[in-house]
């Protein structure tokens, strides 16, 4: 089998049947992230390119929970929340047909009360070393919070900051932990949070710095079937593309790697992808007896990504790809920026891509840190764990099938650009592409 087509199988975007009118939602209230209380002041306004306008908005506080809608382009109004994690959805429907999403996580807690909020590591978790922690405090002190800190066990304060939040990683030997984060206001009070973690007994292997590494290669990918084209050039015709690595001028390890993506074709795609273990391995590890890719389960794709003009990209996809006895896995997930904010997950037996209900607003001008934490359970099911956007961490746990992938045997990473309804060309700065296996 060619080796391009059973690679790209994880990126084809085919899948919309139609291509709809360019819409956006903007919500400036509550802030994404933000703790709040139990009445959440909602503002938001929509534009299309729908001559005939927007028809109504509204507000989804759960999946198919339609809470509030009102007529036109703005809405303004107060809902009512039980303490908890919410990612509300704010969308919009024009005259046209069309709608679009944007997605707000928030926190929503009783202010007159003291309370810390762990979104990372999630409680009764398996987690790898080190651990990564994640959590906000409320109090009714006037004061406010003093600091914060994680116990790893009784009297074990392993680590303390100032301020109502931390994130940090802990490194942690394998084992069980009764964890606690605690928090202690400028009145003399305190309050805690238990969260149980398991620790594994190996951290993996990792490739480091892979974006700057040799293996690379990049496809254009057209409308309508989006599969790789071999006969596209860099220079085009449709789509053009570019990859420059080592460069210096807008870098954390010194050596970042600028992706760029243009054309003339609307909504067509850039894939990179690099084999690091198995057929055609960049980093010297072959397989050749089909008796180490079958051993790893867990991955962890960890990458740094800046951006001028990222508002212009309809996505930004990040996939790991395993193949082995037939059977494929392709943990594809994407950042739908234009194309309304949110993080997909990739369906590989139905081949479409699942909304997550989990925002997505990388920012413009910084670097912006994401860490996708996937497995391959022990009968042989993609789980999609977690995805981490700059120290907000999104707990999935969501399942799926592998599909038929004979002839293949490796292991693979993506990066993938996608262009909008006017190939809008834009470039992103790559750096400390990480993966870790094990």
């Amino acid at each position: 089998m060619n080796k391009h087509v059973i690679v790209c199988i994880s990126i084809v975007l085919c899948l919309l049947a139609t291509i709809p009118a360019f819409a956006s939602v903007s919500v400036s209230s509550p802030g994404n992230g933000s703790t709040v209380g139990s009445s959440v002041k909602f503002v938001a306004t929509a534009g299309t390119s729908c001559s005939k306008g927007v028809a109504s908005m509204g507000i989804y506080p759960a999946p198919y929970q339609l809470a509030y809608t009102v007529g036109g382009a703005s809405l303004n109004t107060s809902l009512n929340f039980n303490p908890g994690t919410y990612n509300v959805v704010v969308q919009e429907w024009d005259n046209c047909g069309g709608s679009t999403t944007s997605t707000v996580t928030i926190y929503v807690t009783t202010t007159s009360q003291t309370g810390v909020y762990v979104t990372s590591p999630a409680n009764n978790t398996t987690v790898g070393s080190p651990a990564h922690f994640v959590a906000t405090a409320t109090t009714g002190c006037s004061l406010g919070v003093a600091s914060m800190g994680i116990y790893t066990g009784p009297n074990q304060l392993a680590y303390v900051v100032n301020g109502a939040s931390l994130n940090t990683s802990l490194n942690l030997s394998a084992g069980t932990y009764n964890t606690t984060v605690e928090e202690w206001d400028k009145c003399g009070g305190a309050a805690t949070k238990p969260v149980t973690i398991t620790v594994g007994s190996s951290a993996g292997k990792t490739f480091y710095n892979i974006h700057s590494a040799g293996g690379w290669n990049g496809y254009a990918q057209q409308p309508p079937n989006y599969g790789d084209c071999t006969s596209c050039t860099p220079s085009g015709p449709g789509t053009t593309w570019a990859m420059y690595q080592l460069n210096k001028s807008i870098t954390l390890s010194g050596n970042s790697t600028q992706f760029n993506i243009g054309g003339t074709q609307a909504y067509t795609d850039v894939l990179w992808n690099n084999h690091l273990i198995g057929d055609f391995s960049s980093q010297g590890l072959p397989d050749s007896s089909h008796t180490l890719v079958p051993t790893f389960h867990d991955f962890t794709y960890d990458v740094y990504f800046y951006s001028s003009n990222l508002n212009v990209s309809e996505a930004l996809e990040f996939d790991i790809n395993q193949f082995f006895n037939g059977m494929g896995f392709t943990w594809g997930t994407e950042c739908r920026v234009e194309g309304g904010h949110m993080w997909d997950v990739w369906d590989n037996i139905h081949y479409k891509w699942v909304p997550t209900g989990i925002a997505c607003n990388p920012t413009l001008n910084s670097w912006n840190h994401l860490i996708l934490q996937v497995s391959r359970t022990s009968n042989n099911q993609l789980l999609y764990k977690s995805i981490t956007l700059n120290g907000q961490t999104s707990t999935l746990n969501w399942t799926y099938a592998p599909f038929s992938a004979p002839g293949w045997w490796g292991i693979t990473v993506n990066y993938q650009m996608d262009g909008d309804y006017k190939q809008t060309p834009y470039r992103v700065y790559v750096d400390k592409l990480n993966f870790t296996y094990n």
